[in-house]
């Protein structure tokens, strides 16, 4: 007898069509988003009848409606000059202006339909077999050609000399203000799906005096204060809710859309 997989729903409220097939990532940025907009109802922010997300997109009124319930529930304090001195100097490396990196990458893209957990195997045993390469031994940009999805596959998955503003940010995060040179301990996640990336060489940037990145640093505390906040109350949503076939645990930082 075959397991029945439980729809996954949030007080009732379905968060995805019959036999619709969503990552684990993509189930808990649905559900956090649907505690919200229920949250917002509650607060009499939404009117009742707003129509339950299709296909885990919500209405306009949804969205405005629960950025006025985070204005009013966040309490996110401004950062305090010491606190940014303090976090400028223990990440000095990440306001550094003009690094470069040179870099290729063999890409397993993330598609509509795809199956995510096979994808990560497939991603994370070419991560295991280019960084066990004897020395001397190059098959990278055999790889990327043979199974890369980026046309960059093509020239043996090289990138060039990037700076941080040509990446998209979570996958620069990944690449700047750091050390490491050679293929990376770790898959690199980004909004294209699953890389594996070998830095080949670095240019070291300028660190600016923390007078002129101040406002960069205060920034950076404030989206920090924001997500710690938002997870503590995402936290108190789902300990108030029925969430059924999803693991909200899973997930540091929640994702809202």
């Amino acid at each position: 007898m075959n397991d029945i997989t439980p729809v996954p729903l949030v007080n009732g409220v379905a968060l995805a069509v019959d036999g619709e097939i969503c990552a684990a990532d993509e189930l808990r940025q649905r559900a956090c988003t649907e505690l919200l907009r229920q949250a917002a109802i509650d607060a009499g922010l939404l009117a009742a009848d707003d129509p339950a997300p299709a296909a885990g997109v919500i209405s306009q009124a949804a969205s405005d409606a629960i950025d006025l319930l985070l204005d009013r529930q966040l309490v996110c304090p401004e950062p305090a000059d010491e606190a940014c001195r303090r976090h400028y100097e223990a990440h000095r490396a990440r306001y550094a202006v003009g690094e470069r990196v040179q870099a290729r990458h063999v890409l397993f893209a993330v598609t509509p339909g795809v199956d995510v957990a096979a994808l990560r195997q497939r991603a994370e045993a070419c991560l295991l077999d280019l960084r066990c390469q004897g020395p001397g031994e190059d098959r990278f940009a055999q790889v990327a050609a043979e199974v890369s999805n980026c046309p960059s596959g093509q020239q043996g998955g090289e990138l060039g000399w990037l700076s941080q503003e040509d990446c998209a940010p979570e996958f620069g995060r990944e690449l700047f203000g750091h050390s490491e040179v050679g293929v990376l301990p770790r898959l690199v996640h980004s909004r294209f799906g699953l890389h594996v990336v070998e830095v080949r060489a670095r240019e070291p940037g300028r660190v600016p005096e923390f007078a002129v990145v101040r406002a960069a640093v205060a920034q950076s505390l404030r989206q920090m204060h924001f997500a710690t906040a938002l997870r503590q109350y995402l936290q108190l949503l789902a300990g108030q809710a029925a969430v059924v076939g999803v693991d909200l645990d899973a997930s540091a930082t929640p994702l809202v859309q």
